[in-house]
């Protein structure tokens, strides 16, 4: 075999088992970086690396790393499961950075976040105003949560007694690039006669349409590949 075609299927088959592998994990290995999650993506990437181009490592051998790193990985899943003590250790714990508008110097040098940091964190969520905060949080997957004194907050309808209708579901996709989502209707007891007469009401079809979506308000939204603008927006 040619060095050229080992290195295809070593790539094709590491991407392969990364895919496998990550799926396995689940979705907090992606959305959340804990210490745990950190080393681990690292070592799955040295691993993947390795097994797509470099042939002097037997791919046997690494599909064994392979095999260790996965069973090292639920293993520890399961410890931090089932122990709240493994859970801290592996992950850490969320640290406070501000306390009723004052910030706790001593819990940032701990952690090495710097004011800077603090600053743009704080901007992201529309805070200009340190005093503003009540708690900010440091979590464990480094980022920043925070919660505004009283008087800061936002006003939602409960606080002014406005009345509200209740939503039971989420939105419901109908149609996506042309194409009906038949198991969205069946799932939702949507019948295609009332979707035609709503698009027939909009002198539309089905090919017209990019994306139509029912929201939990009952409003369909419907958006056309024509959308009609005078002059519209195409930047980069």
């Amino acid at each position: 075999m040619s060095d050229f075609i080992e290195i295809i299927l070593r790539t094709s088959g590491a991407f392969l088992i990364l895919m496998i592998i990550t799926r396995l994990l689940g979705k907090q290995t992606l959305a959340q970086m804990t210490y745990f999650d950190f080393v681990a993506a690292i070592t799955l990437g040295a691993i993947t690396a390795n097994l797509a181009f470099n042939t002097s490592f037997k791919a046997l051998h690494i599909l064994l790393s392979f095999g260790i790193f996965a069973c090292i990985t639920f293993l520890i899943a399961y410890v931090s499961l089932k122990s709240q003590r493994a859970r801290k250790f592996l992950a850490g714990d969320p640290t406070v950075v501000i306390q009723n508008g004052k910030i706790l110097e001593h819990n940032m040098r701990k952690m090495h976040y710097t004011l800077d940091y603090l600053n743009q964190e704080l901007r992201e969520k529309n805070v200009f105003n340190i005093e503003e905060v009540l708690f900010a949080i440091l979590e464990i997957n480094g980022t920043l949560t925070v919660l505004k004194k009283p008087q800061y907050r936002t006003v939602t309808r409960q606080d002014l007694w406005i009345a509200t209708n209740p939503e039971q579901r989420l939105s419901i996709e109908l149609i996506m690039d042309g194409k009906i989502m038949d198991k969205n209707l069946k799932e939702n007891k949507i019948t295609h006669s009332w979707l035609e007469n709503e698009l027939n009401k909009r002198n539309l079809h089905v090919n017209d349409v990019t994306y139509a979506v029912l929201g939990a308000n009952e409003h369909l939204y419907i958006d056309t590949y024509d959308d009609r603008l005078q002059s519209p927006i195409d930047q980069e």
